[in-house]
């Protein structure tokens, strides 16, 4: 606060307000007595004026109207004009009633002073904003008016904004303020019909959409500008597709989620991406309950370099963690991870291990060392044809560095354990989801003592190492062709924040045992998106780029399911997380007999993987998972997908009020869901 007694402009302005403080009292007698004043009332001005104007001085003081810039001038400042002026009015009757009564005072003289106070100053504070904002013009200072900033430049881009709500709003005052900004807004577009031949700014909004193509036409538009950050997919496609219809050019705002603190600005323009297209709504989260259990603790975040693990950790360190503890075996994800938490996030506890989560003593040591309140395990091996053709690493990370990890877990007393799991774990046909589905299950044998075990299971995650999104821009870059396995083939997909945010959320919504699952939308047929990324590139697909089909790779699926017989769901208190509570053993076994016989089952199938014997070991798994099926050739491939897709899932179910399947129902394979014991 005393900054501002160092600044000339603060002398300024104080000034100013003090001639107008005199000049409007006297002007409240002068509209009082129409503008004649006998003698009395010029003695009680003098009188009254040195008396009040100190306080009312102080009044505008604490209410902060001398500490902004009024460049900036906005409706919040002149909210608290209006409460000073107010508040001056009160002050003026109490203290004129309290030291000199009401005798030969006129009554009215308050509220006209109060009024004219408002009015006075707050014209002098808008007069302020509009002198730097013509200032800041390549108009120059006259008028000061919209008006001369939106005098066309000979070389100012036309532009069209489709969205005539709040960003659109922003949009349209920041390329007014921005004298960089080489634009001419013509109108707006919106959908709404109660905004058409309405106007914003005093640019009009001409109608939906649809009328787009005859805009373009009468006003010569070169770029249309889309400001409506909480569309869904379906709506920017229509966009998207009728501003190709037109032959323009266009961009977009990101989702709001992503808009710090709601503020749209015209530096977030972007072009369109694939993302946009599947425009999933913003993730609610209960912050209060992840803080509870995130805050002040220490945090240890497996495979914390990759795609889900390193976005865990920028979403873990919003919640103030005590310490987070960064494994990894990549040395390049490793660093790259420590050096945005250290210089772009500012985040300065945390600890870089690098290590394989199968290393068991160098693990305990971690364990021992750090003594981790809760564990993000998100180490895995994805990649399916890689794994189908070196399935012991599959069994090595994802199944014995699970283990691994759970099993310290427990010798430790961490409070809470997640493990990030995986759509390919319903009814594996790879090893990859078999190794995952393992996990699960290993999990869920480890349940019930003093650590609250669970799993968070999702599809794939757009732009993820690995993911296809990637690999269709590489191939887009080099001129195509983008390849696709299969014309059916569709996949579930959410972003990376998106998921992550659930994992946090997901955790503190667990008892312990759970598994739960993310609401994945409406799965994706993966060749229309390779035409819709050909499209968002400005070529056509099959004539400027073309797709072929190569056909499914070893242990991939047609369709993949979040749900496997005999699992129940049941719906959490947040919309957009599910919860499974699968009986793992099928009620034959108490659960010890069931760890005893799952444990028995996985040293058998360690010490096949040190052999590595690819096809002993997917008979291995074979025996242990009966849902595991290992594809021999595409038509056994096809055969079992479609029966999947045929299949009712339990998710739509749910969704249609129906209940959850009875655990007794077979697969479409004829095969229950069970452990070989």
């Amino acid at each position: 606060m005393l900054a501002q007694f160092h600044n000339r402009r603060f002398y300024i302005v104080l000034t100013a307000d003090l001639v107008i403080f005199v000049t409007v009292f006297i002007g409240a007698y002068l509209l009082r007595f129409d503008f004649i004043l006998d003698p009395f009332y010029r003695a009680q001005i003098l009188r009254l004026a040195p008396f009040l104007l100190p306080g009312k001085t102080l009044i505008f003081f604490f209410f902060g109207l001398y500490r902004g810039m009024w460049r900036y001038t906005s409706l919040n400042d002149f909210w608290r004009l209006g409460q000073a002026s107010l508040l001056s009015m009160i002050y003026y009757i109490v203290a004129t009633l309290c030291f000199y009564g009401f005798q030969g005072i006129p009554r009215s003289i308050f509220l006209l002073d109060a009024i004219l106070t408002f009015l006075v100053i707050g014209g002098l504070r808008i007069g302020i904003r509009l002198f730097y904002r013509a200032a800041n013009s390549s108009e120059g200072l006259w008028p000061f008016c919209y008006w001369s900033l939106r005098s066309p430049r000979s070389e100012a881009k036309s532009v069209l904004i489709v969205g005539a709500g709040g960003a659109g709003e922003k949009m349209l005052r920041e390329i007014f303020d921005n004298q960089h900004l080489d634009y001419h807004v013509v109108g707006f577009l919106d959908d709404d019909r109660t905004k058409w031949g309405r106007s914003l700014h005093g640019l009009q909004v001409f109608g939906g959409v649809d009328m787009l193509p005859e805009i373009v036409g009468w006003e010569k538009i070169n770029e249309v500008l889309i400001a409506i950050p909480r569309s869904t997919g379906a709506q920017m496609r229509r966009v998207i597709e009728i501003c190709k219809s037109c032959n323009v050019s266009y961009r977009t705002l990101p989702e709001i989620g992503a808009i710090i603190d709601g503020k749209v600005s015209i530096k977030s323009l972007r072009d369109v991406k694939y993302e946009d297209l599947l425009r999933r709504p913003p993730v609610r989260l209960d912050i209060a309950e992840i803080s509870c259990y995130l805050q002040e603790k220490r945090v240890l975040v497996t495979g914390a370099g990759g795609s889900i693990g390193s976005e865990l950790c920028r979403q873990i360190i919003r919640f103030d963690p005590k310490e987070l503890i960064l494994v990894d075996a990549s040395e390049v994800n490793l660093f790259n991870l420590q050096m945005e938490l250290k210089h772009e996030l500012n985040f300065h506890q945390y600890q870089c291990i690098l290590s394989r989560v199968q290393d068991q003593p160098l693990m305990n040591d971690v364990f021992s060392k750090y003594r981790p309140h809760l564990i993000f395990h998100a180490a895995a091996y994805k990649h399916v044809p890689l794994l189908e053709i070196n399935p012991w690493e599959a069994i090595s990370n994802n199944v014995l560095g699970s283990q691994v990890v759970m099993d310290l877990s427990l010798q430790y007393g961490v409070e809470r354990f997640v493990l990030v799991s995986t759509d390919k774990a319903v009814r594996p046909t790879n090893v990859m989801g078999a190794s995952k589905r393992l996990a699960e299950l290993i999990l869920q044998s480890r349940q019930g003592n003093g650590v609250r075990f669970m799993a968070v299971r999702f599809g794939n995650v757009i732009g993820s190492s690995g993911s296809v999104l990637p690999l269709f821009r590489r191939q887009l870059e080099q001129g195509g062709p983008i390849t696709v396995t299969h014309p059916e083939v569709t996949r579930y997909f959410m972003t990376i924040t998106e998921a992550a945010q659930l994992i946090l959320q997901a955790a503190g919504l667990g008892e312990g045992g759970e598994i739960f699952i993310l609401e994945m939308g409406t799965p994706v047929n993966i060749a229309k998106m390779a035409e819709e990324l050909v499209r968002l590139s400005g070529k056509k697909p099959g004539k400027d780029v073309e797709i072929i089909f190569t056909g499914l790779r070893e242990g991939e699926k047609l369709y993949e399911e979040l749900i496997t017989q005999g699992e129940g769901v049941v719906n959490t208190k947040h919309e957009k997380i599910m919860v499974l509570r699968p009986n793992g053993w099928n009620g034959k076994n108490s659960q010890g007999e069931f760890t005893q016989c799952l444990d028995a089952a996985l040293e058998d199938l360690y010490r096949i993987v040190n052999s590595h014997d690819a096809q002993a070991i997917r008979s291995k798994l074979g025996e242990i998972l009966h849902e595991y099926v290992a594809q021999c050739n595409i038509q056994d491939v096809l055969q079992l997908n479609r029966a999947a897709s045929d299949a009712v899932s339990p998710i739509k179910a749910l969704a249609g009020g129906t209940a959850a399947q009875d655990e007794s129902a077979p697969a479409p394979d004829g095969k229950k869901v069970a452990l070989v014991c």
